[in-house]
């Protein structure tokens, strides 16, 4: 199946004091370039940031990673407005687009690769669980990108249209914890 990569990381990163598309762990590494290569090493044939609040610090940490990069300008609205900006700047052949976050740092490629493994195609929704809690990355099959555009609204993205649809949620809680990083360590 061909997926196509999306990384929100849009966002102002207000409890974390500073955009998270700028956050560097410990180790030196930057969270975006570690997730767009997360999404690259797990299958996504391609990979699309959204970004909005650190547009210019961020594409410089993206330097060489294969990624494209689209602006979400109204990013202050909440995920929302990542979501539907990235999901309208995808074209192309892919059947599905996999929904990741800037913000999910111990989220591994095998992850990806086990969200992937769903494939279920155009028509697919799937997304990871960590202990059985729904979690992300999140697989849209093509045929649910406009409806979840239309029904995403402020800070809560896709989360009422897949409430209300047949998810098959894909077990990770061996593989990572899920859990997204919103205060400095």
């Amino acid at each position: 199946m061909n997926v196509h990569g999306l990384l929100l990381a849009a966002g102002a990163g207000r409890r974390m004091g500073m955009p998270k598309a700028l956050v560097v762990d410990e180790a030196g590494e930057p969270w975006l370039a570690r997730a767009v290569d997360v999404l690259h090493e797990g299958g996504c044939a391609e990979v699309t940031v959204v970004l909005g609040a650190a547009v210019e610090g961020a594409v410089r940490l993206l330097d060489g990673r294969g990624a494209d990069v689209v602006v979400a300008h109204d990013w202050a609205e909440g995920m929302s407005a990542s979501l539907r900006t990235g999901l309208g700047s995808l074209a192309g052949g892919s059947e599905a687009a996999l929904i990741h976050l800037v913000d999910l740092p111990d989220v591994t490629a095998a992850v990806v690769r086990r969200v992937l493994a769903a494939g279920t195609g155009p028509a697919g929704l799937a997304r990871a669980a960590y202990d059985g809690t729904p979690g992300h990355p999140v697989l849209l099959g093509r045929d649910h990108w406009e409806p979840v555009a239309s029904a995403a609204t402020a800070d809560r993205g896709a989360r009422a249209y897949l409430r209300d649809r047949d998810v098959q949620l894909v077990e990770c809680g061996d593989l990572a914890t899920g859990r997204d990083v919103d205060v400095p360590s």
